[in-house]
């Protein structure tokens, strides 16, 4: 939420499901400015963002997709996302990183010139050639509203998971726009978009933090 403000977002809109009431109740003891959006069932991150529609109805502009366990992430990668997506003037845009060990994460895979997206893999959808692919999916997008709702629309869960995935509405995109569709801006500092699943990577990303902000 702080990391919203410092890149002047206008709006922010929280999606909230288990545990919502302490959720909300914490955001609000800090915050008075701030939406939700209740996603009751937890059937995918694209699920999630349909949670969105009613909030966002007849909002124009960008929308920004951030996570509440991704901590160490700076305010000067968001902002160049931002402005790669701005200047290329595409519909959606990625947040990625060249990690040694992805695993766990969501492939980048390119088209064959290295230049734009032709897909993201889920991992436990990839074969061994994508899970070889080094550049990961952050999970941090920017959308143009217009065509994020009318995509979100035509999510399918045809996954192992059985899912909404957001990662699908760039497929859908870039068959509907093109190629030149989504922007993808890779921040050199990987850990810096590392999430939390775990108590052991919540102690490894806290330890880096109080490095990283030690006086």
């Amino acid at each position: 939420l702080a990391l919203a403000k410092k890149v002047d977002s206008s709006r922010t809109v929280v999606i909230v499901g288990f545990g919502k009431e302490k959720v909300i109740e914490t955001i609000n003891a800090e915050y008075s400015d701030i939406e939700f959006a209740i996603q009751s069932e937890q059937l995918g991150t694209g699920h999630a963002m349909q949670q969105t529609a009613e909030a966002l109805s007849g909002f124009v502009g960008d929308i920004l997709v951030l996570y509440g366990d991704v901590p160490l992430l700076s305010a000067a990668s968001v902002i160049a996302l931002l402005e790669a997506h701005r200047s290329s003037n595409t519909k959606a845009s990625v947040l990625t990183a060249i990690f040694d060990d992805p695993t766990g994460y969501g492939r980048i895979v390119r088209t064959a010139d290295g230049k734009h997206l032709d897909r993201i893999v889920e991992e436990r959808d990839a074969n061994a050639e994508i899970k070889a692919i080094k550049e990961m999916n952050s999970g941090i997008y920017v959308f143009r509203a217009e065509e994020l709702y009318p995509a979100l629309e035509q999510l399918q869960p045809n996954n192992d998971q059985k899912e909404y995935y957001l990662t699908d509405v760039f497929r859908i995109l870039i068959e509907q726009f093109g190629e030149n569709a989504v922007a993808l801006s890779t921040t050199r500092d990987g850990i810096e978009v590392s999430g939390i699943n775990t108590k052991e990577q919540l102690a490894e990303l806290e330890a880096e933090y109080f490095r990283r902000h030690a006086a």
